[in-house]
């Protein structure tokens, strides 16, 4: 479709020209990593927002609606606003222990004085920013290959070279501008896109009736189907969601560069601005069902109903808007790694700052490439992998007396038994093992951070 070529080249054209006429290039590592510090609320919120819109809210959203009715978009939507709103006495924390920090692993550092837990925490912000930039190119890549004809692999790299081209300007600035620009346009496409769809699709009739999903008995969250959705969707979704933010150096680098007594409301609109896209999204996955539309694939369903209820012209703001979701979580993920460089390596330059980005998009890259991988696996895979260091965070921010030997074993304990669990029950589409998976992460982080720690305390004190 040669709409979609265009939509990719204005979208490269309009964050290219923002970036440079409304920033300027950083040559200072705290100016590129954390934008001095003194960003603004509203621009920041945009950001927030923008940041947390990554595929599986513009896709999963559809999906969940449409196959789960109400209680998959509920055990979807709620717990990614209120995990932001959580993060917020944490992020005024963080700011107020450590004015000058760029990274959590910086922070954690800085509080055990211990190179085992930098790298422990270097090693999960990594790899969930690797992960993360690599459902983003799938769920792009796919679609995008599938209007244009270019072949997969060439479309992930484009995405890839166009996120870098001017996120390496002026880094932090250049993210969270171009987020802004990109959430203003999401907000406005999604809603046209829900009142419409009402309209085109049967009106509210049609959405009522979709509440049950497309198996129909899910339009309550009490019933049968609606507590075999909360088991094998809602709870692991919710452990995973709910630590989201924590586990994220996005996050993290934001509580650093937005003016300190601005903090809260950042975060809390930017919570409430979010929730209007997977919201209006889900709308469409109701109308869906209720007019008994029949996917051809389920995780491209917004597209497949945007072509079908729209005139032809709307697939174009529909790609934009998707392309902006996407590549506004790849380019704070570049901009996250490039904060996490200045803790790898020793000598802090722009020149390696700017590496560490290349080295996201490769991985990046190689993961979305990988045979058989979906969307909403990722996803899940994803949100228990940070999950691993919520509890020892919020206990070290919180004040929490550990030991750095104590939490580099809770961590590696729930990286080693949490997610294998996980993984099985994702490979045999298991909700008990999924759920058991998330919820051992979490747990078993805390509680061996917790007794390694009150053991080694024990022992010193027995050998004094």
């Amino acid at each position: 479709m040669k709409y979609t070529t265009l939509v990719l080249v204005a979208y490269a054209v309009i964050m290219l020209l923002s970036t440079m006429l409304m920033t300027k290039k950083e040559k200072s590592i705290e100016g590129f990593c954390v934008g001095n510090r003194n960003i603004g609320w509203g621009i920041s919120a945009l950001s927030i927002a923008a940041t947390w819109i990554w595929a599986p809210a513009l896709f999963t959203s559809t999906e969940n609606a449409y196959t789960k009715g109400f209680a998959g978009l509920f055990w979807f939507l709620v717990p990614n606003v209120l995990c932001l709103i959580l993060f917020i006495p944490f992020a005024k924390k963080i700011r107020e222990e450590m004015p000058e920090g760029i990274t959590l692993s910086g922070y954690m550092y800085g509080k055990y004085h211990s190179e085992a837990v930098r790298n422990t925490y270097l090693f999960q912000l990594s790899a969930l920013s690797v992960l993360s930039t690599g459902v983003q190119l799938l769920a792009g890549g796919k679609m995008l290959s599938m209007l244009t004809g270019i072949p997969f692999v060439a479309m992930t790299i484009i995405m890839a070279v166009i996120a870098f081209s001017y996120s390496q300007f002026s880094g932090i600035k250049a993210s969270i501008l171009t987020d802004a620009v990109q959430m203003v346009f999401m907000l406005g496409a999604s809603i046209g896109f829900a009142v419409f769809g009402v309209k085109n699709g049967g009106g509210l009739e049609m959405l009522v009736t979709g509440l049950g999903g497309a198996a129909g008995e899910a339009e309550s969250l009490f019933s049968k189907r609606g507590w075999e959705i909360f088991l094998g969707f809602g709870l692991p979704t919710t452990v995973g969601l709910i630590s989201g933010p924590f586990g994220d150096q996005c996050f993290w680098q934001r509580a650093f560069c937005v003016k300190e007594d601005r903090i809260g409301r950042a975060f809390l609109v930017g919570a409430l601005l979010f929730s209007i896209v997977p919201l209006s999204m889900g709308m469409l996955g109701f109308i869906g069902s209720g007019i008994g539309h029949v996917a051809t694939d389920i995780e491209i369903i917004n597209f497949e109903l945007i072509s079908t209820l729209f005139p032809a012209w709307a697939v174009v703001p529909f790609l934009f808007m998707v392309v902006s979701g996407l590549l506004s979580t790849i380019d704070s993920n570049l901009c996250a790694v490039s904060s996490l460089a200045t803790d790898i390596f020793k000598e802090k330059t722009l020149g390696k700052t700017k590496l560490g980005m290349m080295a996201l998009l490769v991985l990046g890259i190689a993961v979305a490439n990988v045979p058989g991988l979906t969307v909403t696996h990722l996803f899940l895979f994803y949100g228990t992998l940070r999950a691993s260091t919520l509890l020892p965070t919020v206990f070290t921010l919180k004040g929490m007396r550990l030991t750095s030997k104590g939490i580099v074993i809770g961590v590696v304990s729930a990286l080693v038994i949490g997610l294998p669990i996980f993984a099985c029950g994702t490979i045999l589409n298991s909700g008990l093992y999924k759920t058991l998976g998330s919820l051992v992460t979490v747990l078993l982080s805390g509680l061996a951070a917790m007794t390694a720690s009150r053991l080694e305390a024990k022992n010193e004190k027995h050998t004094w």
